[in-house]
C-alpha cells in the first residue's frame, strides 16, 4: 500500500508540473509610428500619434494600427496634461475576423534636463473598450478594462553636451503597463517594453529614433507568455505656433 501511495503521489506531483508548465511565444515584429505635439498658446497644445505595427518575422503582415489624439494643457514648459481618444485595429488572420478598440486616456508628462542628458517621464492611464468574438463574429459586446502604465526614458547627446539640431544621440526607456478590472484574470503586471537605440535631432522640430525592443507580455492564462523582439522607428515631431513677436 505505501508503494501504491508513493506512485500516486508522483503522479500527482508530475501532472501538476505538466499542468504549471509555461507556455512561450515568441515574436518578432517592426513598430513604426508618428508623433506630433503642436503647441497653439502658452497654455494648450494638441497631442497626436499614429502606429503601424507589423508582426511576423518582421513584416509579413500588419498587426496592428493605433490613432490617438488628445489637447494638451502646458502646467508649465517641463509639465503637460493629456486627455483623449484613441481607436485601436487588432488584425487576424482569416477566418478570424480584425477587433476594433475604444480607448480614453489621460496622461501626465514631464521633462528634465541634466548635465549629460535628458530625463522624460510619463503616467499614463487608459479605460479600454474592446470588442468581443461571438464564433468568428464581431459581437456588439464589449469588455472593459483599466491599464496604468509608466514610462521612463534617457536621451544622451553623442556629440555635443545637449541635443540641438544635427546632433546624434543614444536613447533607452523602460515602460510597465499593469491592467486592473473584473476581465482580467491573472495578468495584473500586463508587460514591460524596454527600448535600447540610437536617434539623431534633425532640426528644432524633428528627431527619429531607431533601435531594438523587447516587450515581455502576460496574457489572461496565468501560463501563457509572449516574449517579443522588435524593430522599433519612431519619428517625433513638434511644432509650436506661438506668435513670437
Amino acid at each position: 500500500m505505501k508503494k501504491i501511495g508513493l506512485v500516486v503521489l508522483l503522479m500527482c506531483l508530475l501532472l501538476s508540473g505538466v499542468a504549471q508548465e509555461k507556455n512561450k511565444e515568441f515574436r518578432q515584429q517592426t513598430w513604426t509610428a508618428y508623433f506630433n505635439q503642436s503647441r497653439l498658446s502658452d497654455k494648450w497644445g494638441l497631442w497626436t500619434d499614429i502606429h503601424f505595427r507589423f508582426t511576423e518575422n518582421f513584416g509579413e503582415r500588419l498587426g496592428l494600427t493605433i490613432f490617438r489624439v488628445a489637447p494638451m494643457y502646458y502646467v508649465t514648459d517641463q509639465t503637460r496634461i493629456s486627455s483623449g481618444y484613441g481607436y485601436i485595429t487588432s488584425y487576424n488572420v482569416d477566418p478570424v475576423p480584425d477587433l476594433p478598440e475604444h480607448r480614453l486616456w489621460q496622461q501626465i508628462q514631464w521633462f528634465e534636463k541634466k548635465k549629460a542628458l535628458s530625463l522624460a517621464q510619463y503616467f499614463r492611464v487608459e479605460e479600454r473598450f474592446r470588442r468581443t468574438l461571438s464564433g468568428n463574429e464581431v459581437s456588439e459586446d464589449y469588455t472593459f478594462s483599466w491599464r496604468f502604465r509608466y514610462n521612463f526614458a534617457v536621451t544622451i547627446p553623442l556629440t555635443r553636451k545637449t541635443v540641438e539640431p544635427k546632433t546624434p544621440f543614444l536613447f533607452l526607456n523602460d515602460e510597465v503597463h499593469v491592467s486592473a478590472g473584473k476581465h482580467i484574470g491573472n495578468n495584473y503586471l500586463d508587460q514591460n517594453r524596454v527600448f535600447a537605440g540610437v536617434g539623431y535631432q534633425f532640426t528644432a522640430q524633428v528627431n527619429a529614433q531607431i533601435g531594438y525592443l523587447y516587450v515581455f507580455q502576460q496574457l489572461p492564462a496565468s501560463n501563457t507568455f509572449i516574449h517579443t523582439d522588435a524593430i522599433r522607428l519612431f519619428l517625433f515631431h513638434n511644432l509650436d505656433f506661438r506668435n513670437k513677436e
